[in-house]
C-alpha cells in the first residue's frame, strides 16, 4: 500500500475499532491469533498500555519482524510467541487471556476454535471480518456452542475503518472448552466445526 494515509485507515484505524468492544477495553491479558504484521494486536498495544499482550504467529520471519518492530519503538507491554495457537492453548496460553483478537485469519468457526482454549472464563473473542456472511454466522454459532462460547454479537464499523463492509464479531466464553479442544494443528481450519466436516 503506497499512501500512507490510506494505510493508516486500512490498518491502524480498523484495528482501533475493536476498542469498542467493552470486555476488550477492560482486559488485562489479551492474545492476537495470527499477528502476521502486528495488526490489530500492536495498536492495540500501545492503545492500551496497562494490559499486556501477546502476539502468537506461527511464520518465523513474521515473528522476527514483530520483534524488530516492538525493540525499535520500545513497547513494553507485548511479547512474541513464536508458535501455532493450537500449540500455545495447548500449553502455557491454555484459559491465560481475558480476550482473544484475531484479523484476517480465516472462517469464524476456525476462529472461535482458535480462541476457545485459549481465553479464562468470561474472555471475549473479538474478531475483525469483511461483509457479514449468514451461512458463515450460522456455521459459527454451531461452533461456538460446541466451543463453549456464547452466541455472537457484530457490530458494523464500517464508518471507522476505511472499507464499508467492516464489522466486528464479539463472542464471550461461558463454560469450559471441552477438553479434545485443540485439536491438532491444522484441523480447526482443513475441518471446521459447525459444518459437515467438523
Amino acid at each position: 500500500m503506497r499512501d500512507p494515509r490510506r494505510g493508516v485507515d486500512v490498518h491502524v484505524a480498523d484495528s482501533l475499532t475493536g476498542l469498542q468492544v467493552g470486555p476488550l477495553r477492560e482486559a488485562s491479558r489479551v492474545v492476537d491469533i495470527g499477528s502476521g504484521a502486528g495488526f490489530p494486536g500492536l495498536v492495540l498495544a500501545l492503545a492500551m498500555p496497562e494490559a499486556s499482550f501477546d502476539l502468537v504467529e506461527a511464520t518465523t520471519r513474521k515473528c522476527a519482524f514483530l520483534e524488530r518492530v516492538i525493540a525499535g519503538v520500545g513497547i513494553a507491554n507485548v511479547r512474541v510467541v513464536c508458535a501455532r495457537a493450537e500449540e500455545w492453548a495447548a500449553g502455557e496460553g491454555s484459559c491465560a487471556y481475558d480476550a482473544a483478537v484475531v484479523r484476517a485469519v480465516g472462517l469464524l468457526a476456525t476462529l472461535l476454535e482458535y480462541a476457545a482454549p485459549l481465553l479464562s472464563p468470561g474472555g471475549v473473542l473479538v474478531a475483525w471480518k469483511g461483509r457479514r456472511d449468514p451461512e458463515e454466522e450460522l456455521q459459527a454459532a454451531s461452533a461456538a456452542d460446541l466451543l463453549g462460547m456464547g452466541p455472537g454479537s457484530v457490530e458494523w464499523v464500517g464508518a471507522y475503518a476505511g472499507s464499508r463492509n467492516r464489522h466486528i464479531h464479539a463472542y464471550e466464553k461461558v463454560a469450559p472448552t471441552p477438553p479434545r479442544f485443540p485439536r491438532r494443528p491444522g484441523m480447526a481450519k482443513k475441518r471446521p466445526l459447525g459444518g459437515t466436516g467438523g
